[in-house]
């Protein structure tokens, strides 16, 4: 009996697999097949019906067939092409440049080097994350540019290039905030200068070239008395400079309220120092300040609390 139900359970197995072998799609059995020239008149159908992921299944088959071969030169072209239609700009950037590297005399060589770099832009990420692809970017849209100057894509290739400066910029600006934020204020100090000296032509600059006269001022604050002078010196040349450069900003007040504070905390020091000379108590503890990152006072009665963060 048991003989029996195993018999008939590898009957009815059998016969299950005939009818799932006979319901293969077309697409699938061209996929499974050997047939490398109707794969290739199908895959460029698939493309040209915008069904890329089919088309694209085939595109790979047959890259490494016809790799050296007529006709590779279109399977790659197609195979990019289908990669971008899907929105994978890693794949897509990775076989554009493959082209242009490999058919550097082709009709198509300039499209693809252009499309290599234009797939790297779309890959950029928004400022607040990590910018090594945006430099990759700028670097393949400028190589571009170097290669092909008298190209018409050169103008559209000048704006994304400019696109993803911008870019770089406010990550330098947004970096450099959040050094005062967190009380790193030296750090804060040397970030607001390399962010004016490396986009001089910034949108950000009146607020930077503040923020470095805040940043200095909160410095100089925390520091050894040993070295406030200097510190607080430095802040009120910031803020003169500050004043002269834009008269009219709106923060101007402000700026001219830290050199204010910077005058008193020079008086101060100077007082300190000299009472220091006859209290050896007191010059172990200032000789032992000089924080180079605190975090923003929280006491209250502050002399600038008025001043915005």
């Amino acid at each position: 009996m048991f003989k029996k139900q195993l018999t008939l359970l590898a009957g009815v197995f059998a016969v299950l697999m005939i009818i799932l072998g006979s319901c293969k799609s077309k697409y699938e059995k061209l996929k499974a097949s050997n047939d490398n020239a109707k794969k290739y008149s199908e895959a460029i159908k698939l493309y040209n019906k915008r069904e890329y992921t089919k088309a694209l299944g085939l595109f790979d088959d047959l890259t490494v067939r016809y790799r050296g071969h007529e006709g590779a030169e279109d399977l790659f072209y197609y195979n990019a092409y289908a990669n971008y239609k899907l929105k994978d700009y890693t794949a897509a950037g990775y076989h554009f440049k493959s082209f242009a590297d490999t058919y550097p005399s082709s009709p198509r060589a300039e499209e693809c080097r252009f499309m290599y770099a234009y797939c790297l832009y779309l890959d950029s990420p928004i400022f607040s994350l990590d910018q090594a692809n945006t430099s990759k970017a700028i670097d393949g849209l400028q190589l571009f540019i170097n290669l092909y100057p008298k190209s018409d894509r050169v103008a559209e290739a000048s704006k994304l290039i400019q696109t993803l400066r911008d870019k770089l910029e406010t990550k330098s600006y947004s970096n450099a905030k959040l050094y005062l934020t967190i009380g790193d204020y030296q750090a804060a100090v040397i970030a607001f200068n390399n962010t004016l000296r490396d986009y001089p032509d910034t949108k950000f600059a009146e607020e930077l070239e503040y923020l470095t006269i805040e940043a200095q001022y909160q410095y100089a604050k925390h520091s050894s008395e040993f070295y406030q002078e200097d510190r607080f010196g430095l802040t009120m040349t910031y803020a003169d400079q500050f004043a002269e450069k834009y008269p009219k900003s709106k923060f101007v007040p402000d700026a001219n309220r830290y050199k204010k504070y910077s005058q008193d905390g020079i008086a101060n020091t100077k007082r300190v120092l000299a009472e220091a000379q006859n209290n050896e108590k007191l010059f172990r503890k200032i000789s032992k300040k000089d924080s180079v990152k605190t975090q923003p006072p929280s006491e209250k009665g502050n002399d600038d609390k008025k001043i915005p963060n």
